[in-house]
């Protein structure tokens, strides 16, 4: 997909924020510094539309990125970032959880783990709740540059088997560095838009 116009939208913490038009919602989930901004730019082949840092636990809020008025990408707040407050962490989780069971725009769930390490407690738990969210999703093993080419479709395959073990989810490797295999996500999208 070529995209010409990509927007920012807004930042929500509460339905009532929420874009009010129909275009179907893809949305980003995985823990914090997953790389789910970079994503979006690679994706969209911009360099910083949707802000990327360094540092873990800077998305607080849902990011609606308004692309060619056909559909969002939508950017949740990461989760296991430990400077974040209890309170913070709860206000965040509940409003993830709203939107997550509530929002009747999700077409796809996009759930990025990193490539280079076992799914941790909260990747499962993670898993579980999009499982229970009854919404159509694939499983991206990002930052596969981080690894040598030859590795990266048995690590993706044996990461598979950890975080869903009936291997009946779709799972492929992604590197928003390189800009490879975003071809095959897109195709994916598509479908789903």
């Amino acid at each position: 997909m070529i995209v010409k116009n990509p927007q920012f939208e807004i930042s929500a913490v509460s339905p009532n924020q929420y874009p009010k038009n129909d275009l179907p919602e893809i949305v980003l989930v995985g823990k914090s510094n997953v790389g789910k901004s970079s994503f979006i730019n690679t994706m969209i082949n911009r360099k910083r539309l949707a802000r990327t840092s360094s540092e873990p636990g800077k998305t607080r809020q849902i990011n609606f990125y308004n692309i060619d008025e056909k559909f969002y990408f939508v950017d949740l707040p990461g989760y296991g970032y430990s400077k974040m407050s209890k309170t913070e962490q709860a206000k965040v989780g509940n409003f993830i959880e709203e939107y997550l069971f509530h929002r009747d725009k999700i077409s796809l769930i996009i759930f990025l783990i990193d490539i280079r390490h076992s799914p941790t407690a909260n990747d499962k738990l993670m898993y579980n709740y999009i499982i229970s969210s009854k919404r159509p999703f694939i499983i991206l093993a990002n930052k596969a540059d981080k690894i040598a080419p030859t590795k990266v479709a048995g690590t993706t395959k044996s990461l598979q088997k950890e975080i869903n073990p009936l291997m009946d989810s779709i799972m492929l490797p992604f590197s928003s560095e390189k800009k490879i295999y975003s071809d095959d996500v897109w195709d994916i999208i598509e479908k789903y838009i």
